[in-house]
């Protein structure tokens, strides 16, 4: 069984940065493909950064491009997502989620293990 548990959330100024972490056990991490999700009060559950077992195929939201940065160290069974120039409208509850598989998804279905989530409040 696949246990996730994110860490790094907190409150931060619009344009400051945060760094989020997600440590997987209970499985083989490097077989895993992760992804980060939000989900703010009253809205769907929508997609961030994925990427792949390997790494090296990634996918951002439109809206975080150039701004958010996935990375995975495999050594460490760790995921990261790099968070700058943060927006108010980008408070929400971050979600790490994972599948065994070689390629990511983008739609939070087809995750089959989830962390608890960490909140990031954004104030103006």
């Amino acid at each position: 069984q696949v246990q996730l548990v994110e860490s790094g959330g907190g409150l931060v100024q619009a344009g400051g940065s945060l760094r989020l972490s997600c440590a997987s056990s209970g499985g083989t991490f490097s077989s895993t493909a992760m992804a980060w999700f939000r989900q703010a009060p009253g809205k769907e559950r929508e997609i961030v950064a994925a990427i792949n077992k390997s790494g090296d195929e990634i996918f951002y939201a439109d809206s975080v491009k150039g701004r958010f940065t996935i990375s995975r160290d495999n050594a460490k069974n760790t995921v990261y997502l790099q968070m700058n120039s943060l927006k108010p409208e980008e408070t929400a509850v971050y979600y790490c989620a994972a599948r065994r598989s070689n390629s990511y998804y983008i739609t939070p279905w087809e995750y089959d293990y989830w962390g608890q989530g960490t909140q990031v409040t954004v104030s103006a």
